[in-house]
């Protein structure tokens, strides 16, 4: 009963191969660089790229369940090799963007849906994990405070559910150890509905240093952030800010009803994290 872990140089992955390593289940841990991998000794390593059918047929010999990635180019030829290789679950770490309205139009949703769409339409029990945005996001931030001294933000009362991404390895853990759970679609939040102003309050209280921040327009940060992101995205990501500008996110017990346990505050992610934002 081997468990197929993509992108297992990630925060979530990498957690959840540990966790499923530690729980004795056997694990074979995927990535497109196998090479970067630092794993336990019994613990093997594939060279599998999601946008590469070549990698795939290695990738899932022997594999029973894949925790996958949502990478939708070349979904189709993945679940047939899955199909073929005789595959019997699939957990998807998708995205709560999918639940916009008007997802199939918003380029960073659109790929997550695409592969949700996929998933269902084949023969595999497929399990959805849609968190909210990671609390490591704010990992971003560190970059600006040192070569600026601050932090632009077009709408820095914007709120977010930010999410500890040990809590989405545990809910996979689940759902992967635990068939009760299968089958079905799963909302995951933090416990807290933050802004992004208050985000940076809890972080300053942390590392016990102050991060300030710049209110900028749309435009500015649009054109900061060229170099680094497409038009298209950048336009998909203050336009959700917008939309949750003074707007409480909505929360879910999603994570308590897999794993047993309140879901981590970002107070507890920032105090981990607390050195990012000290050098």
């Amino acid at each position: 009963m081997t468990i197929l872990i993509t992108g297992s140089r990630g925060k979530v992955g990498s957690t959840l191969l540990t966790l499923l390593h530690e729980a004795g289940a056997a694990v074979r841990a995927a990535s497109g660089s196998p090479d970067r991998l630092s794993l336990p000794a019994p613990v093997d390593a594939v060279k599998c790229a999601l946008d590469d059918p070549t990698t795939f047929p290695a990738a899932l010999d022997s594999v029973t369940s894949v925790f996958l990635y949502a990478e939708a180019s070349q979904i189709d030829a993945f679940l047939d090799e899955a199909g073929a290789a005789g595959v019997e679950h699939i957990v998807l770490l998708s995205s709560s963007s999918v639940l916009d309205p008007d997802a199939a139009g918003n380029p960073i949703a659109a790929s997550h849906l695409a592969v949700e769409q996929a998933l269902a339409a084949s023969p595999i029990e497929t399990t959805v994990l849609q968190p909210g945005a990671f609390a490591s996001n704010s990992l971003q931030w560190p970059w600006a405070l040192k070569s600026t001294g601050a932090i632009d933000l077009p709408y820095p009362g914007s709120y977010g559910d930010p999410i500890h991404e040990r809590d989405i390895a545990e809910a996979a853990l689940a759902v992967l150890t635990r068939p009760p759970l299968r089958g079905a679609t799963y909302h995951l939040t933090g416990p807290e509905t933050l802004t992004f102003a208050q985000q940076i309050a809890i972080i300053e209280r942390a590392s016990g240093r102050p991060v300030p921040f710049n209110t900028v327009t749309r435009e500015a940060w649009k054109e900061s952030m060229a170099k680094y992101m497409p038009s298209a995205f950048a336009d998909a990501l203050l336009d959700y800010w917008a939309s949750t500008d003074g707007s409480p996110a909505p929360l879910t017990r999603g994570v308590e009803e897999l794993t047993g346990h309140p879901a981590r505050t970002f107070a507890a992610w920032a105090k981990e994290n607390a050195d990012a934002f000290r050098a």
